[in-house]
């Protein structure tokens, strides 16, 4: 069975046929007959119908020709209006559509959200960590395959089914209000594209991306990426770490499990803490006395982690504390530091 193609099944081209007839119609029976416009929409709406009511005034000959074009004209339009209701309902893209519009406006208002590029195994993790702890995020994707996944989730997930190695899809994807972009695509070169492409879109934007071959990863460092990880990697040293350190990759196990234990970590950076904040030690900040939560590592300008650092480490620009606490200890600290400065009297660390 042949069908006409997609871009004669518009709503729009449907509609907009449907006014130029009512125009067409009104106009006639206005300039033919003299109707007021009221009876002339009235005569052309039951002439669409096909209602059967009579004239609302007798017609002149020139009316009658005119209403019998008019009745033929509008045989070809409604069969035209039942193919475009046909195909919208019966192959659904009545629902597709309104879907569409849905998930383009919420992206549309999104900003500072993140990115992910690619859907499978390691895409797939990553939404799910990121529905978890509620972080906005757009998937970016081509295959119907992982677009019916997205679909069929149980918590709605905003995708734009493309080519993420297309400019026009980082940029409906809101690239440029964005504040991360993950780049999970199982092709080193897509990644390469992806990253090359995001970093001239939005200079600021941190960019996270997926490599296979060890040699990719100064080619993505290259071009822009600010990290890359490269999950066989990862798997070969945790599986050598728990034959030499068992009990050590365990204990981090458990904290960094978020099915098992509420414990977490939280990075705050100088740009991030209150004006009162900056320039005070970690002695001065009383964090652990005033949240529980602790100050375990230091960040300097120079992405240099030092562990435990001194009790007079300050924050400069570029330099981020990593805080280690429990759910409710890093609650605390977050409205700790949203009410700082401190309270008169506040014990040191």
């Amino acid at each position: 069975m042949h069908t006409l193609p997609k871009v004669f099944m518009t709503l729009r081209a449907a509609a907009l046929l449907l006014l130029f007839d009512i125009l067409f119609g009104v106009t006639g029976y206005v300039l033919l007959e003299g109707y007021t416009i009221t009876d002339a929409f009235f005569m052309v709406v039951i002439t669409l119908s096909t209602v059967g009511y009579g004239e609302v005034h007798p017609l002149s000959p020139a009316g009658k020709v005119f209403t019998s074009v008019f009745i033929l004209m509008n045989i070809g339009l409604f069969a035209y209006f039942l193919a475009v209701f046909s195909y919208f309902v019966i192959q659904g893209e009545i629902f597709k559509s309104m879907y569409s519009n849905y998930i383009s406006d919420h992206i549309d208002k999104l900003h500072d959200h993140i990115i992910i590029c690619g859907y499978g195994k390691y895409g797939k993790e990553v939404s799910q960590h990121f529905l978890k702890h509620r972080i906005h995020f757009v998937v970016i994707d081509q295959d119907p395959g992982k677009v019916e996944l997205m679909q069929r989730a149980e918590e709605t997930i905003l995708y734009i089914q493309d080519d993420a190695t297309h400019d026009e899809a980082l940029v409906k994807a809101g690239i440029k209000r964005a504040r991360g972009l993950i780049s999970a695509l199982p092709d080193d070169s897509d990644n390469l594209f992806i990253v090359l492409t995001a970093r001239q879109l939005n200079p600021k934007i941190r960019l996270i991306s997926r490599a296979k071959d060890p040699k990719s990863e100064r080619k993505l460092l290259l071009a822009g990426a600010n990290q890359v990880v490269m999950p066989e990697q990862i798997g070969g040293f945790y599986m050598a770490t728990l034959i030499t350190k068992p009990g050590a990759v365990d204990f981090f196990s458990f904290i960094t499990n978020e099915y098992r234990s509420d414990i977490g970590f939280e990075e705050i950076s100088y740009e991030s803490i209150p004006a009162a904040c900056r320039g005070k030690s970690i002695r001065d900040l009383h964090i652990r006395t005033s949240t529980g939560a602790n100050i375990i590592g230091y960040r300097d300008a120079a992405n240099h982690y030092h562990i435990n650092p001194n009790p007079e480490t300050v924050l400069f620009p570029g330099t981020s504390f990593i805080i280690l606490g429990d759910q409710q200890q890093l609650n605390a600290l977050r409205d700790y530091l949203s009410s700082y400065p401190l309270q008169p009297g506040a014990n040191p660390d």
